[in-house]
């Protein structure tokens, strides 16, 4: 497989970039298809990048065309949650629409390897912790409706039109790459670790905890924090799981230990040396008490399981923001 293309659309954005490293890594060569709304032509440094936008078939067409690549990485959807209750059309005309013109240029080209970046929210508020596949889906915001939603129709292009995927249900993405080049730059940034990192930084005037009397060990959120060099290894060998002629399958991606929000605090203000406030208020509509992983199913699918740890995780982000990210 080493020297196989592969075309990591929404190559220049977190996840997405790091992949890219990780594939240049294992020998393969990305190639990057971006609209650069979200991603950064900094973070393309793999391979070549080709600006264009999913919804776009003829633009697709030319760049498949062009690289004739062997497996697709499909990265580019909106992800903010709060945004997507205020402009749902934008999520369902992106993160639909564009999925389904993707495929349709995939099917044309001839490209039946699909490796998919999902999410947790299609599971709505969980039944059981920690969650596996099996449990069942029910969305609560049109983010998480929008990616159930081309779940679904993946699994009827594999049953009806031969197109294999992978589908990855990510829990919270977090971390960067540890030499960083790369790492988290979201505008606006939503994500905690980001968020509080800037607070001990001073570039914020603190951090607000929403809620703290959850029925959890300190009242605060419990969430599954996986590297995302962790996640960029899983979506490789996805790749390479399909190329070797594996099935269609959907599977969780987190590390199956669950942190509290005042615990994760904790670890950056460890790491950082730097306290910083922190306030308490009410809590926010739409967030569950406890998301953590079963990530069995990867590890006996692809032979996967994640490297890093907590600390770890924040010591690749602080590195990131306090010196590389000054945006």
């Amino acid at each position: 497989m080493a020297g196989e293309t592969v075309l990591v659309v929404g190559g220049a954005g977190y996840i997405g970039s790091h992949t890219c490293l990780d594939l240049a890594n294992k020998g393969f060569q990305p190639v990057v298809y971006d609209n650069f709304s979200n991603g950064h032509r900094e973070f393309v440094k793999w391979g070549p990048a080709e600006e264009g936008d999913i919804r776009d078939r003829a633009r697709l067409d030319e760049v498949l065309a062009k690289y004739k690549p062997a497996a697709i990485l499909h990265f580019a959807a909106l992800i903010e949650v709060g945004e997507s209750v205020k402009d749902p059309v934008s999520f369902y005309e992106n993160n639909v629409i564009g999925t389904l013109t993707l495929l349709s240029a995939a099917q044309a080209a001839g490209v039946n390897a699909f490796v998919f970046s999902s999410t947790c929210a299609t599971y709505g508020l969980p039944q059981s912790v920690p969650l596996d596949e099996s449990h069942r889906q029910v969305p609560i915001n049109p983010y998480g409706r929008t990616k159930y939603i081309v779940e679904q129709a993946l699994a009827d292009y594999d049953q009806y039109k031969g197109l294999r995927s992978v589908v990855l249900r990510y829990f919270n993405a977090a971390g960067a790459d540890f030499e960083g080049r790369i790492g988290e730059w979201h505008t606006p940034e939503t994500h905690a670790i980001p968020l509080a990192i800037d607070a001990a930084l001073g570039r914020r005037q603190g951090f607000k905890v929403f809620g703290s009397d959850y029925d959890t060990r300190d009242g605060t959120c419990v969430r599954d924090y996986i590297h995302v060099l962790d996640l960029a290894d899983a979506h490789v060998r996805a790749v390479e799981y399909l190329l070797r002629g594996g099935d269609s399958v959907a599977l969780n991606l987190g590390t199956g230990t669950g942190t509290t929000v005042k615990e994760l605090l904790g670890t950056i203000e460890t790491v950082s040396n730097r306290p910083f406030p922190v306030e308490y208020v009410g809590r926010r509509e739409g967030d569950s008490t406890t998301l953590v992983a079963n990530n069995d199913k990867a590890r006996d699918i692809l032979g996967w399981s994640p490297q890093y740890d907590l600390t770890e995780i924040i010591q690749s982000a602080w590195n990131w923001h306090a010196k590389s990210n000054q945006h």
